[in-house]
């Protein structure tokens, strides 16, 4: 055996091999150190200038006026909550109601096939393109900025990836599960809802969150619809203030206190979405079904 392998150590393609072998595992360790480096650089600078600007005021004061010391993201913090919550509630039941009808209908389906590539194009389309959509066809109609419309671009971004995540899950489900559930007589809708919905449902729900992570830091869609607000309102119908695009507006402001608020504003984000990916990937997790 030995001699065997010291024979195949000599030959000159085998050798070509490894070595081609090794350099691709290096350059591929060399990329990824990079990568974690960039990554670590930004959140510890992100750290660093965020804890600074954590205080109470953050979360009891409102943005403050140009020129004017102190302040907070109370407003923002809230015009967030409320635009993203109603996006969620939109996009929730549509993408799960599109993912079943891809799972129990989608397999010889003309409309189906339709729908899953318009969803792989929802998936990779620019977040400003659907604000400019949702601009032309609410903010131009209604001639004015409000919380609505900016829940309507959020969840045209989060309910592609609710269908595609529901789609998979579902089909994770085994047949025999299926066929035991047909084999007691229970019609076609109930075993969808009651049999195959129940045993994914935790794939589902992790699908979920991370449409909402994926549309909490979204700027551009919200520059186009939701716009800003410099006061607290929790009237949807009109602009109303967000953490995306109050962050954008301070961060290039030259004030010190609204630069600070930035950085507050960018910590809060981020720990929200790395929250709930955390969730996502730990409280749901869970295997295949076998």
């Amino acid at each position: 055996m030995s001699a065997t392998l010291e024979k195949a150590a000599m030959n000159p393609v085998y050798r070509k091999r490894l070595l081609m072998h090794r350099v691709g595992i290096a350059l591929s360790v060399a990329a990824m150190s990079v990568g974690l480096l960039v990554l670590a650089w930004i959140l510890i600078t992100l750290i660093i200038k965020g804890f600074g600007a954590l205080s109470i005021n953050l979360f009891t004061q409102t943005t403050p006026a140009p020129g004017s010391e102190g302040g907070g993201l109370l407003n923002a913090i809230f015009g967030s909550v409320m635009i993203v919550g109603l996006s969620t509630l939109i996009s929730t039941p549509i993408g799960i109601l599109a993912g079943m009808y891809l799972a129990e209908y989608g397999e010889d389906n003309k409309i189906a096939s339709i729908t899953r590539f318009v969803t792989d194009i929802m998936l990779s389309a620019p977040s400003i393109v659907i604000g400019m959509f949702v601009w032309a066809m609410y903010v131009a109609t209604a001639k004015h900025y409000s919380g609505y419309a900016g829940s309507v671009a959020l969840a045209l971004i989060a309910v592609p990836v609710v269908v595609r995540t529901t789609d998979n899950m579902l089909r994770l489900v085994p047949n025999s599960l299926l066929e035991a559930a047909f084999a007691l007589g229970a019609p076609r809708w109930k075993v969808a809802m009651m049999v195959r919905l129940r045993a994914v449902k935790a794939g589902v729900i992790t699908g979920v969150l991370l449409a909402v992570a994926r549309v909490s830091g979204e700027t551009a869609p919200l520059l186009f619809t939701a716009l800003n607000n410099q006061f607290f309102s929790s009237d949807m119908n009109a602009p109303m203030a967000n953490l995306p695009v109050v962050i954008y507006g301070y961060a290039m402001s030259p004030y010190d206190n609204w630069r600070e608020l930035a950085w507050g504003g960018a910590l809060l984000v981020t720990f929200s979405v790395l929250a709930l990916n955390v969730v996502s990937r730990t409280l749901f997790a869970q295997k295949a079904p076998n």
